[in-house]
């Protein structure tokens, strides 16, 4: 059968991936439903966020200011209990339930041309290495900023990220004293710790958004209790690149390589790292980086 080679109009469903569509002509249908899955980078973070031009292609173009609703078409009820049932398909398979609480902001956020919205969380790269033309790693410095975070301690790492920051959508998707959609942006950042003798994870994880630019100075407060506004002061990181999803396991072997590429550094904490997401569930092989954190920092 012949992929789909039309252009897909605004995304009003979610309906599923056509199995006939490749990867770079997908449907309207099917961009519609990879379009969602975006979303679900709050539920896999593994989590929301950049997403390349390629990966652009066929979706919305138009510019949505603040006041959705008056730019964009209601949800029938039918279109409403559809969206909502993928959401707890794909949170099924990640061992999250999605509460019904969590439809406003999942019609919130789907109303809304993502990828047009995201900002960058700021940086500087140090430098970079490189080996035959490949980027091994490279040094940044993240400078202090306002962040929202939740701590989870669920029985997987997974879980407690998807339920933390189902809470952060929620407080991004208007539940917060501004009372308006805040934007989003990436990467969403994990810390983990790890235990004694470093073979696994300590239960707790905490989820961090970057507050964008227009709230640095003016931090909207939150309703759910869980989450805090912090201030996090400059941070120096070593970030490697990796692909795929974010499990306790694919991250423990990310922290390994990277270790043996650096060799014995004494000025890196071996007792935490961070996870940083950047790509949404819909991309096959989705961009994270593990980060290291330089001692002083």
């Amino acid at each position: 059968m012949t992929p789909c080679s039309k252009r897909a109009p605004r995304m009003r469903s979610a309906a599923h991936a056509h199995p006939h569509c490749e990867k770079r002509t997908l449907c309207c249908c099917c961009v519609a439903s990879f379009q969602i899955d975006w979303l679900l980078f709050s539920l896999a973070i593994g989590t929301m966020a950049l997403i390349s031009l390629e990966d652009l292609e066929g979706l919305d173009d138009e510019q949505q200011d603040d006041d959705v609703t008056d730019r964009s078409e209601p949800m029938n009820e039918e279109e409403q209990d559809r969206m909502y049932a993928h959401w707890q398909a794909v949170g099924r398979t990640h061992q999250v339930s999605v509460p019904t609480e969590m439809q406003g902001p999942i019609q919130e956020m789907t109303r809304r041309n993502q990828s047009s919205e995201q900002e960058q969380v700021p940086f500087v790269t140090v430098s970079r290495h490189e080996k035959l033309g490949e980027v091994l790693y490279e040094e940044r410095v993240y400078p202090g900023g306002k962040w929202a975070c939740v701590r989870k301690g669920d029985t997987l790492y997974e879980q407690s990220i998807c339920n933390a920051f189902m809470k952060l959508m929620r407080f991004i998707c208007k539940e917060n004293s501004t009372g308006r959609y805040l934007g989003m942006s990436v990467p969403v950042v994990n810390n983990v710790s790890m235990s004694e003798d470093g073979s696994n994870f300590m239960k707790e994880v905490l989820t961090a958004y970057y507050l964008p630019a227009e709230f640095q100075a003016n931090p909207p407060e939150p309703t759910d209790p869980d989450i805090r506004i912090i201030h996090r002061d400059t941070i120096r990181v070593i970030a490697r690149v990796f692909y795929g999803t974010t499990t306790e396991e694919t991250i423990l072997r990310q922290i390994r390589i990277l270790w043996e590429l650096l060799g014995n550094s004494g000025d890196v904490h071996r007792d935490h790292y961070m996870v940083a997401v950047y790509e949404n569930p819909g991309v096959q092989q989705r961009r994270n980086e593990i980060w290291f954190i330089r001692r002083g920092s």
